[in-house]
């Protein structure tokens, strides 16, 4: 394993995806249980999307986590999607941990809301009475952070949860991923949660594995940190951990920063 910082970033680089998941998912439990020591309830936000996979596997069977002590939400979701679709964001958290575990409750976007802009303040009011501890998230191909592609990424956005258009990238994405067959079925507009609103988390766990998201990886962890490149911000929060694996850290320059040659 390969650790060092980036600015506030820790970066931790893993031979295999699998390794990577395994070990985000046992350092956010030690998160989740130090913070339940300490307080009645957390809250965590979780990403959606096959990045995610290995991570969501080993959280859910993790020991010693009291679920009924936390609250889930989701930080994204389709516009007009049928509700059932298995590629809403809900549905695919659904599946993969929300039912899974007994969570004290889990707070759905709802991407079929007749008026989208109601929903983002029910859901920002939610985030409001339940102050985030925990966001799980990834890094998207174009360094989207949630559905904040660059062209709509605000660092200081007024707002928790938004209405946004997905760039033509971003919903390439959603086809590379396999998640649809062309992209002219991937929805144009999306409910997101803000950049503010993912960085008011008091930790951050960041799991981007994957040759295609190599480029996204080089720019947040090298590049200057501008909204064009979304993911950069992660740079200046306090307790953020961007997990990698080999293929994902192939375009950083590692001599740009102090690691020990044993780790390489």
């Amino acid at each position: 394993m390969i650790d060092f910082f980036t600015d506030k970033l820790q970066v931790q680089v893993y031979p295999t995806r699998a390794a990577m998941g395994a070990t985000a998912a046992e350092q956010a439990t030690a998160a989740i249980v130090r913070l339940l020591a300490e307080q009645p309830v957390v809250n965590i936000i979780f990403a959606a999307a096959p990045s995610q996979q290995e991570f969501l596997e080993a959280l859910a069977i993790q020991p010693g986590i009291d679920w009924q002590r936390v609250n889930a939400f989701h930080m994204d979701e389709y516009v007009g999607l049928p509700a059932d679709a298995p590629q809403g964001f809900g549905n695919f958290l659904r599946e993969r941990i929300f039912s899974r575990v007994p969570f004290r409750e889990v707070f759905y976007l709802d991407g079929q809301a007749s008026d989208p802009a109601a929903e983002c303040r029910r859901y920002a009011a939610l985030l409001e009475q339940y102050p985030t501890d925990i966001v799980n998230m990834g890094i998207g191909e174009n360094a989207h952070i949630a559905f904040n592609d660059p062209h709509v990424a605000d660092f200081s956005d007024p707002v928790l949860v938004k209405v946004v258009d997905l760039d033509v990238a971003c919903r390439r994405q959603q086809v590379n991923d396999g998640c649809f067959a062309a992209i002219d079925e991937v929805p144009r507009y999306a409910l997101t949660l803000t950049i503010p609103a993912l960085m008011r988390g008091r930790y951050l766990f960041c799991m981007v594995p994957g040759e295609k998201k190599a480029t996204a990886v080089q720019h947040t962890v090298q590049d200057v940190i501008q909204p064009a490149y979304p993911s950069s911000v992660l740079r200046t929060h306090d307790a953020a951990v961007l997990y990698l694996d080999s293929d994902s850290a192939g375009q950083i320059d590692l001599s740009s920063f102090n690691i020990k040659p044993s780790m390489i």
